[in-house]
């Protein structure tokens, strides 16, 4: 349920861009023969002729909806063009126009916070980009105006037709306006003059919407395109409102709004203005009662999130009528293709923006040959995220048993899938300070660098046996994390042991494979490192992204001879050999 945020105390200017059929722009622009004629964007399949993302303005004027069949829109307009999506691994790659979306993305995020909230929109909080040009360069006190900002809807603005954009212009130039308009006319500026570049630059057209929240942005960003821009000052949003369906507003168009009506009758936004906060808290409890008081009123303290990157990654297919999944075999067959795209996004999203996600997550849409228990869905089920290809499909797959095992229950029936989704979520970027493994072994007053570290010129000495020479740098000075000085203190068989005298002043320090050392740990200026290799679990290493994992193969050197000791065998293996552990000694909480 929908709760309410706190206002902010100053004024904002929040815009929402939403571009123009965006699917059919792209198209467009990579075949330029498609401008000014009707087309749409279809995502095809063998049943009518697959069903329309995307319709341009020319072919809306013959009637074509977004709602159509392919087939149904050729009925509909005959000479209208139908441009299949990209297909890959049997269904729609969008890809190409995420990129196309990124292009927008990257023109609109100079002006201020911008939120990408799909492949076609953006939010964008511009009241500090306003207040500098408030301050600096007042529209009243301009000679000119940016002609684009003067074509703006202003709602509330008595005009005649004959001098539109004068009327406008005329407003956007007040000096009698209080501060919140003033603001809003930066805000109409600069969103003018980011939709002149984004189509200089891009070749697409888009539309906006100016208030002081993202609600009201969302709203009237629509209502006049293509390639228009509407503006909401205070005094114009009770009237925009009162008539306006609930259904319109955001997160009433589900339940919430359909309670709405049938329980409190209430219809536009305006019937919900007759109900007091109380009355209101009385029906949905405190927050959502708030929440619904407040947007009735046009106020939402919603904030513009600072993200370019979008915070899930999600692959899914759906199976109409025949086209069900009704064994495993087939739901492996589509988990596998899933999971490979989903696999290619993380790790490009990982090797671009060094972002790591750490939830998979499975959903499905299902139904019983059996319908006495047909109301009960398929429960989504998460897990933690492992990178690799088959990694993700071996864990999806067991996500997918899972959840059949709850829905069927012990009902020994026939089912059928008719949606499938794997998704990527809990997104983070990976922090600075652990881009190299070595952070973690090195001394808090010596850095390790793996530019530094050449296995292949390594010297031999007898004396020393399998040991891996490393050569600290000493030229960059790094604090040791809270965790890392918590180790420090401990007393530990790691840092209780005494650095050997004699290989400190040896000419290079080395990594022991047969005994675990961590000289230096009780005495600062030691830089002798020391850890053994055999106890690095190579499983555990494949979970590391791509780029720690090079990073460890870089570094240690295999060893000559190799052991006869099986580790891993028992949860004993992994402790230290210097001391001698009882697994009846360690307390076990359950």
């Amino acid at each position: 349920m929908p709760v309410a945020r706190p206002e902010p105390q100053e004024p904002r200017v929040i815009a929402h861009v939403d571009m123009d059929c965006f699917y059919v722009q792209v198209e467009q622009r990579r075949n330029p023969e498609l401008r000014g004629q009707p087309t749409a964007v279809v995502q095809y399949n063998d049943w009518k002729g697959g069903g329309l993302i995307a319709v341009s303005y020319e072919a809306r004027k013959f009637g074509v909806k977004r709602s159509m069949r392919g087939d149904e829109a050729k009925m509909v307009c005959p000479s209208i063009n139908l441009v299949q999506v990209p297909v890959a691994r049997d269904k729609a790659d969008l890809n190409f126009y995420r990129s196309a979306g990124s292009e927008v993305v990257a023109i609109l995020s100079t002006k201020g916070k911008c939120e990408r909230a799909s492949i076609d929109e953006v939010y964008l909080d511009l009241t500090d980009a306003a207040k500098e040009m408030l301050l600096e360069s007042p529209p009243e006190l301009s000679e000119l105006i940016f002609e684009e900002a003067t074509k703006s809807n202003i709602l509330g603005l008595p005009f005649d037709v004959s001098n539109r954009e004068d009327s406008v212009r005329a407003w956007l130039c007040r000096a009698d306006a209080d501060y919140q308009d003033k603001l809003l006319s930066c805000g109409a500026i600069i969103v003018a003059q980011l939709r002149v570049k984004v189509l200089e630059e891009t070749q697409f057209t888009c539309s906006a919407g100016i208030a002081h929240n993202k609600m009201l942005a969302k709203l009237v960003s629509g209502m006049h395109k293509p390639a228009q821009q509407t503006v909401v000052p205070s005094s114009a949003v009770q009237d925009f409102l009162v008539s306006l369906p609930i259904k319109k507003m955001k997160q009433l168009g589900g339940k919430l709004g359909s309670s709405l009506q049938d329980d409190l009758g209430v219809n536009t936004v305006g019937d919900l203005l007759s109900f007091t906060e109380d009355k209101l808290q009385e029906y949905y409890g405190v927050n959502t009662g708030t929440w619904l008081w407040k947007i009735a009123r046009g106020i939402s303290g919603e904030e513009v999130e600072d993200r370019l990157l979008p915070k899930s990654h999600g692959c899914g297919k759906t199976f109409p009528g025949p086209k069900a999944l009704k064994n495993n075999a087939s739901v492996k067959t589509w988990l596998d293709r899933l999971c490979e795209e989903l696999s290619e996004r993380i790790q490009s999203d990982l090797n671009q923006n060094k972002r790591i996600a750490q939830t998979l997550t499975l959903y499905a849409r299902a139904c019983k040959k059996n319908k006495s228990d047909s109301i009960k869905k398929f429960p989504s089920k998460s897990c933690p995220l492992r990178y690799g290809t088959v990694k993700i499909q071996e864990d999806a797959m067991k996500l997918f048993e899972s959840g059949l095992h709850d829905f069927l229950g012990f009902q020994n029936t026939k089912w059928s899938i008719t949606s499938l989704s794997v998704s990527a979520s809990k997104i983070f970027d990976i922090p600075i300070g652990t881009s190299s493994i070595l952070r973690y072994i090195k001394g808090p007053n010596s850095t390790v660098s793996p530019a530094n570290l050449d296995c292949s010129s390594l010297p031999e000495d007898p004396s020393l046996g399998n040991k891996l020479y490393i050569a600290p740098n000493h030229e960059e000075h790094c604090e040791p994390s809270l965790s890392e000085k918590e180790d420090y203190g401990n007393n530990s068989p790691e840092s209780s042991s005494e650095p050997n005298k004699a290989e400190e002043h040896k000419a290079a320090q080395y990594v022991d494979r047969n005994k675990f050392n961590t000289a230096g740990s009780n005495s600062a200026s030691s830089s002798t490192w020391m850890f053994n290799v055999e106890d690095i679990d190579p499983a555990v290493v494949e979970e590391l992204p791509p780029e720690i994992q090079r990073e460890i193969h870089g570094w240690i050197r295999p060893p000559k001879q190799s052991s006869s000791k099986t580790r891993g065998s028992t949860i004993s293996s992994y402790f230290q050999p210097a001391k001698s552990y009882s697994l009846q000694a360690i307390p076990i909480l359950l």
